[in-house]
């Protein structure tokens, strides 16, 4: 299997063990990688279209498989007992979208307070459909001064993509238009 070579900027972890675990997994159910890992020590990545609960299994494979340290935000009510400590130990920061206490802000405060850090997140919010997606990956890139990796999961090419790298210019609705576009042809599990 295919796995990008890395850069020395990018925060990594694991070891020969994780990396085998995570490619083993791809390769069970045929998933590969795709595209390149950036050079860059901090950067939020999208991943999208998040439309099946497998995304998040393949999502960590790919992770396990590079070797590199992510962290992403994840439903709140994920980090319960008994899961909650293996979901932080993956890297998952609770996030509750139902409470005002300035997630975006938070996030961008523990960007700027770490040399590597990586913030992973899906921009719909959810697996159902939606008809717009939620802006705060966006605010949080512009406001700690990040690129936005696009990242994609294609089910009809059972790929994890590491698109483009993605730089806000401050006008939102132009941005997420050209960054949409980019998705467009992508296939998640459940076509939306």
């Amino acid at each position: 299997m295919r796995v990008p070579a890395l850069g020395s900027q990018l925060p990594r972890r694991g070891n020969r063990f994780s990396k085998a675990l995570g490619r083993t997994m791809l390769r069970l159910f045929g998933w590969s990688i795709q595209g390149e890992a950036p050079d860059l020590p901090k950067f939020v990545a999208i991943a999208a279209p998040h439309t099946s609960n497998w995304d998040f299994y393949f999502g960590i494979a790919a992770v396990f498989a590079m070797g590199i340290r992510v962290s992403w935000l994840g439903k709140h009510t994920l980090f319960r007992p008994p899961f909650g400590p293996f979901f932080c130990w993956l890297g998952g920061i609770p996030a509750d979208r139902a409470a005002s206490h300035g997630l975006v802000e938070q996030t961008i405060h523990a960007l700027n307070g770490h040399e590597r850090m990586i913030v992973a997140m899906a921009p719909e919010g959810t697996r159902k459909r939606v008809e717009t997606w939620r802006t705060g990956f966006y605010r949080i890139a512009q406001g700690a001064r990040l690129p936005i990796l696009l990242a994609y999961f294609d089910y009809a090419q059972r790929a994890v993509g590491l698109g483009p790298m993605f730089h806000p210019t401050g006008d939102l609705d132009a941005d997420l238009q050209k960054i949409l576009e980019f998705y467009s042809p992508i296939a998640g599990k459940r076509q939306k």
